[in-house]
């Protein structure tokens, strides 16, 4: 007696491997798709936190170059704040540079900051809002052990060519 596979058996493996491949060529394709999303929505969300981060960190060293003002580089200071500063914040700072190099020089004063905090309130494409908890130490012949400060800062800051630049600027109480 010979043996022949059945013919429903022929049909059944004809009929399933093409179902099988097709099924396991959907979930595959399903599967490609959801890795490339989650990877784009990952990349997105690292972009974002980089920026974030970067705005911030402009906003603190604005902050630090605001309160870091020497009598005797008293035109070096007061550049390295207008290099952080773009539009209202750069013309107010324009009116305010001059009485603040004057006052440093007459009170031979020395600023030095001790302690600076940050954290970003809004963020949105090329535009941010940080504020700046800053802490110095203002030392002059006068005042030999220093006298305090504490500020707090709120700062606009606006994407100009590839930097966070501080576009507004006010003490928050």
């Amino acid at each position: 007696m010979k043996i022949r596979p059945s013919s429903r058996r022929d049909t059944a493996r004809t009929v399933h491997i093409p179902v099988v491949t097709g099924l396991l060529s959907v979930a595959v394709a399903v599967l490609t798709v959801f890795t490339v999303l989650l990877g784009v929505s990952w990349w997105r969300a690292n972009q974002a936190e980089d920026e974030r981060v970067e705005a911030m960190r402009s906003a603190r060293q604005t902050a630090v170059n605001l309160l870091s003002i020497d009598h005797r580089n008293v035109q070096k200071s007061l550049a390295q704040v207008q290099g952080g500063l773009t539009g209202e914040a750069r013309d107010q700072w324009g009116t305010m540079s001059k009485d603040i190099a004057q006052t440093a020089q007459r009170t031979r004063t020395v600023s030095t900051v001790q302690d600076v905090r940050a954290g970003v309130v809004s963020m949105d494409g090329d535009s941010a809002e940080v504020i700046v908890s800053i802490t110095a130490l203002a030392t002059s012949p006068e005042v030999k052990q220093g006298q305090p400060r504490y500020q707090r800062w709120r700062f606009d800051l606006t994407e100009t060519g590839g930097r966070w630049l501080v576009s507004n600027m006010r003490l928050v109480a």
